[in-house]
């Protein structure tokens, strides 16, 4: 997609009601594109990010609510994406859940939710999405996590996850050419998680990373847009957006 091309593109980007997700759509909206919100249980703030929008483009945003977990009601929602819009130009699988599972200490529950969630749901959205993507001549765009290259203590099944999406993103750019990209975005210390971090363990992952500082969902946003819009001959890439962390550490 070149930068004109970009207007009224439709993108369906998961888990966009807040943080990360939110700031996607946001620049996405930002630059032209007509967004579908995905929210599995934050409805209020789906609701009030679309009507932001809006307000700004009349019709240009629409929340719609699915368990990306439930893989039979993926095709459904992407029906009401594409009933709503019109088309389906781009997917970002930026939906995640984030938490330790110390060796043992891991559940089955735990292996569905986090495998679930970072890879299982990924790949079966995509496959729904597929027939649409390749008549637009669309693409995809994985959110991964440095962490799927260099484990993080304690959280062996979040990372086995990432690193399946990893892999997930590699295979459908080649399975999905030459109709349709497929790339990713590994974030590094972006935004703190939510469950809480002590101030020693944040200081620690700055001195580790060169730039010194955390990054911004922004970051994030600007590298989507880049590989949904302007990265007209990149495929099955992982951009890392750390910092310069994932460099050693």
């Amino acid at each position: 997609m070149t930068e004109n091309s970009f207007n009224d593109k439709v993108v369906l980007v998961t888990g966009a009601a807040r943080r990360i997700g939110a700031a996607i759509v946001t620049c996405l909206h930002g630059n032209g594109a007509r967004v579908a919100i995905h929210y599995r249980g934050s409805a209020e703030a789906a609701a009030e990010l679309a009507a932001t929008l809006n307000a700004a483009r009349a019709d240009s945003a629409q929340a719609f609510q699915a368990d990306l977990l439930d893989v039979g009601h993926l095709p459904g929602l992407v029906a009401a994406v594409t009933q709503w819009g019109g088309r389906l130009d781009g997917l970002v699988n930026n939906a995640s859940t984030f938490y330790p599972t110390p060796v043992g200490a891991i559940t089955e529950e735990h292996w569905t939710d986090l495998v679930g969630s970072n890879f299982k749901a990924p790949l079966f959205l995509s496959q729904a999405v597929a027939p649409h993507l390749r008549e637009a001549h669309g693409a995809i765009v994985n959110i991964v996590d440095i962490h799927a290259q260099r484990p993080l203590r304690d959280h062996g099944v979040y990372g086995s996850a990432k690193a399946a999406l990893a892999m997930l993103t590699r295979s459908l750019a080649k399975d999905l050419a030459p109709d349709v990209r497929v790339n990713g975005v590994s974030p590094g210390a972006v935004l703190w998680p939510e469950n809480g971090m002590t101030d020693a363990v944040q200081e620690t992952i700055l001195r580790q990373i060169p730039l010194r500082r955390p990054g911004d969902p922004s970051d994030i946003a600007g590298c989507v847009l880049y590989l949904l819009r302007d990265a007209t001959y990149v495929t099955g890439q992982i951009i890392a957006v750390d910092g310069g962390r994932s460099l050693g550490w």
